[in-house]
């Protein structure tokens, strides 16, 4: 991407509090033509608040160009978890979000390699998605391996609170999934506590990972710092 070249990624979105990084080590030059070359394409349109200012509904099918089922991801990190969903159920469309500009580019160079096209990618805060999406539009949700944010003080940036949860819930369908993987306790804990107030139910929760799982880079590093995985299921009431 050259110095004239604009990238879809906007590293200030203006109103949010954000508290995570929004972009590491200096981008490879590879890195930088997938998020020149592809992201416009596969980035949904009406959702950023510099698009959307006044936060109106979207129509869930212009994302795909259809009425298929949408999955929505969480802070999708490197990718491999969302790329493994597209391509093991190509007749639905995935919908991931990461403010991380890295991870952004870590994706779509795994969709190159993958050759999958049911996919959307927003980079910016999953919050900005469930402002505008309608209710009941969502019919799976991920959330794998968020920010702990390990300090007690810290607690209310994780995204098991009902700053987030409540309008998660309102997007998922009535029996919805939302899927919750982590290897550290405390948000566990949390994710048990909380996700059952915003409206779900605890469908099972356990080291046994889902049968379509793949462990991610974020697991493996888990599993050599001795942390052992955790996988929680809800199912949205109604």
């Amino acid at each position: 991407m050259t110095d004239t070249q604009k990238s879809p990624f906007d590293p200030n979105p203006p109103r949010r509090n954000f508290y995570g990084r929004r972009q590491g080590k200096t981008l490879r030059r590879s890195q930088k033509g997938y998020l020149s070359e592809d992201l416009g394409d596969l980035r949904p349109k009406g959702i950023s608040i510099e698009e959307n200012p006044d936060r109106r509904a979207i129509d869930p099918a212009l994302i795909f160009g259809d009425d298929r089922p949408i999955w929505l991801e969480v802070g999708f990190g490197g990718g491999e978890h969302m790329v493994h969903m597209a391509a093991t159920y190509p007749e639905i469309g995935i919908l991931g979000c990461e403010p991380f500009i890295n991870g952004v580019a870590m994706l779509l160079g795994k969709i190159r390699a993958a050759g999958v096209s049911n996919v959307s990618v927003y980079p910016g805060d999953a919050r900005d998605v469930m402002d505008v999406m309608p209710d009941n539009s969502i019919s799976r949700a991920f959330l794998m391996y968020p920010d702990p944010w390990p300090k007690a003080r810290h607690h209310r940036r994780r995204f098991v609170t009902p700053e987030h949860l409540l309008p998660l819930a309102r997007v998922m369908r009535p029996g919805a999934e939302f899927r919750v993987a982590t290897d550290i306790p405390d948000y566990v804990r949390q994710t048990l506590e909380e996700v059952p107030l915003a409206g779900f139910d605890l469908v099972r929760e356990g080291p046994e990972p889902w049968e379509d799982w793949i462990s991610t880079r974020y697991e493996q590093k888990a599993l050599r710092e001795g942390r052992a995985p955790h996988y929680v299921t809800f199912r949205r009431q109604g």
